[in-house]
């Protein structure tokens, strides 16, 4: 089965463009169901499956305590596999053919707001020198161009451009876009360059962002970094980098901008993800319809 997996890692990397991290999720949950194959029906051979065996492992992943959100991201990988198995003309038919996904409850993310925002960027104390001066831009940065985590991550430092008020990131199946940033972003761009400059021993310059040891960042720093400042400031119970690409976008909607230009700044392929961002901004909405409309005063 190594082989197949090998070509079907090429095809999600190469034809499909998905990141490595997402690649690696596929095939870590390819791994767990040919895990369960052997171990409940002594093989594991992922070509010959039938969907009442894709049903036992959801049975036994369910009894485990794994989420139906979850499961159902784990079938779409395996729904991924099956395609490409089709494609290429190893299987007849997919086993997951008449597949239905399980209801999950839909998650509202709870975006920050803007006197929580202020609270972060203009009123608690931040280290001194190169870690303050990042750390600060990190979080503005998120803030005023909704990137995700892994774009903010691999943001290069040739991509930074000063002379044109701009960043250009690299998005989910390699896709690009060029976002605009603010005349404050500029300035601290400017503080942190100075500040990186005095860092010794550089070992990945083209990465933006720098560890104080000289290497680029990664996902659980950012994480732990997002999480540790928004606590002085928010009993929110999520705070991550994700939180703060949803209050982007939020505040934006609130604030009137258009559905299809916070489309593009977030770099979504369709519409219908950039609407799961708008349930807030359309209880703004109620209270500037309740105030104006001539029928409520009345």
């Amino acid at each position: 089965m190594a082989g197949i997996k090998d070509k079907f890692r090429d095809y999600l990397l190469l034809e499909k463009n998905y990141s490595q991290h997402t690649v690696t999720a596929y095939l870590n949950d390819i791994g767990f169901f040919e895990s369960f194959l052997s171990n409940e029906y002594d093989d594991d051979n992922l070509i010959a499956v039938n969907y009442n065996q894709i049903r036992a492992w959801i049975v036994s992943i369910s009894d485990d305590g794994i989420s139906n959100s979850s499961i159902n991201r784990k079938i779409s990988s395996l729904k991924s596999f099956y395609k490409f198995l089709l494609k290429t003309k190893q299987i007849d038919s997919s086993p997951l053919l008449k597949h239905k996904a399980l209801k999950a409850p839909k998650i509202i993310q709870i975006p920050f707001s803007e006197k929580e925002l202020d609270m972060v960027l203009n009123q608690i104390t931040y280290k001194d020198g190169f870690e303050g001066v990042r750390d600060k831009l990190i979080i503005d940065l998120f803030y005023t161009t909704g990137i995700r985590r892994a774009e903010l991550i691999n943001l290069r430092t040739h991509n930074v451009d000063l002379s044109n008020n701009n960043i250009k990131v690299l998005g989910k199946r390699n896709k690009e876009r060029i976002i605009p940033i603010l005349p404050i972003i500029e300035n601290q761009v400017k503080h942190y360059l100075a500040e990186r400059a005095q860092i010794q021993a550089i070992k990945e310059p083209e990465y933006f962002f720098q560890m104080l040891n000289g290497v680029k960042l990664n996902d659980s720093f950012v994480y732990r970094l997002i999480n540790y400042y928004f606590s002085n400031v928010s009993e929110k119970v999520k705070k991550s980098p994700h939180i703060l690409r949803h209050t982007f976008a939020t505040h934006l909607l609130n604030n009137g901008a258009d559905i299809n230009s916070v489309k593009e700044l977030l770099g979504h392929s369709s519409l219908a993800s950039t609407q799961v961002y708008t349930h807030n901004s359309l209880a703004e909405l109620q209270k500037v319809y309740n105030s104006a409309h001539p029928r409520n005063k009345k």
